[in-house]
């Protein structure tokens, strides 16, 4: 089988879904079962959102015996401090890469947005912590563009880059005919949204394409509706990729973690696939 490996957001992007706030103890709880189960890379939140989110990134760091802890930043300074400060092993830079974004968020153009990127960057490096880079809305950016920023990212010393399609508007077949499109010579990591039900098939696509790495949540809770669920990734993959990852485990610690993650939506507690 062909060993693929999984990056972990449900203490960040998964939090984003309706209802979901956890505390600093339910979210160290989350992480340590995340990391018993032999998950690689644990996004374990963004230390720019203050005093108490890191409080719980470090507590989760010294938790957390085997997975790479990352932090999720802006593309600015503040954040990275922030995330160098709390002892991420990885700072993760996110880059707007659609125009629109650029233009309607960012209020800014292309060449600014390549300058930040590098300024960052060298900051990250100064500290001789690990740059990932990813690239937000990829799926409705130019591809002349999103080709020059895979090039930056990778002169810039980027190890993983992030292809996300942030809208969940992506099939199957655009993420092959996408992801076989970018070189290898920097590991890929693909971030799916299930907005048109097809976070799970198109993280599975993008794995086979030659993507490294997929983004997954737990029951796949997410904003708006929800991110690749791990475990329908590990059913639909079993005996074709090799994450490292029991699914049996996953599934009896699933059922310890629904009290905590649905405590605030008990009627939306999913039973468990296999029973279906």
């Amino acid at each position: 089988m062909t060993n693929r490996y999984i990056v972990d957001t449900t203490l960040r992007d998964g939090e984003q879904s309706p209802g979901m706030a956890f505390s600093i103890r339910e979210k160290i709880t989350i992480a340590k079962a995340l990391d018993t189960l032999g998950v690689a890379r644990i996004e374990a939140g963004t230390p720019a959102m203050g005093r108490e989110e890191c409080r719980a990134f470090e507590k989760i760091k010294l938790a957390c015996q085997k997975a790479q802890i990352i932090g999720w930043n802006r593309m600015n300074r503040s954040d990275i401090s922030q995330s160098i400060g709390c002892g991420a092993d990885i700072i993760h830079v996110c880059v707007p890469a659609s125009d629109l974004l650029i233009r309607e968020k960012l209020r800014t153009t292309r060449g600014r947005v390549l300058e930040t990127l590098s300024a960052c960057a060298a900051a990250i490096h100064d500290e001789k912590r690990e740059l990932t880079i990813g690239l937000e809305d990829a799926s409705r950016a130019d591809w002349d563009f999103v080709v020059l920023l895979i090039e930056t990212a990778r002169d810039l010393g980027a190890t993983t880059l992030r292809f996300s399609d942030t809208v969940g508007i992506m099939s199957p077949s655009l993420c092959k005919a996408t992801i076989s499109r970018i070189p290898d010579n920097i590991d890929i990591e693909v971030h799916m949204h299930n907005d048109l039900g097809m976070a799970v098939p198109n993280s599975i696509q993008g794995l086979r394409s030659g993507a490294k790495y997929a983004d997954t949540t737990l029951f796949g809770i997410g904003e708006r509706a929800g991110n690749c669920n791990l475990e329908h990734l590990l059913i639909a993959t079993q005996g074709q990729l090799d994450f490292g990852i029991n699914l049996d485990e996953l599934q009896w610690r699933q059922a310890d973690l629904k009290s905590i993650i649905y405590k605030n939506n008990p009627g939306r507690i999913p039973d468990r696939i296999s029973a279906h």
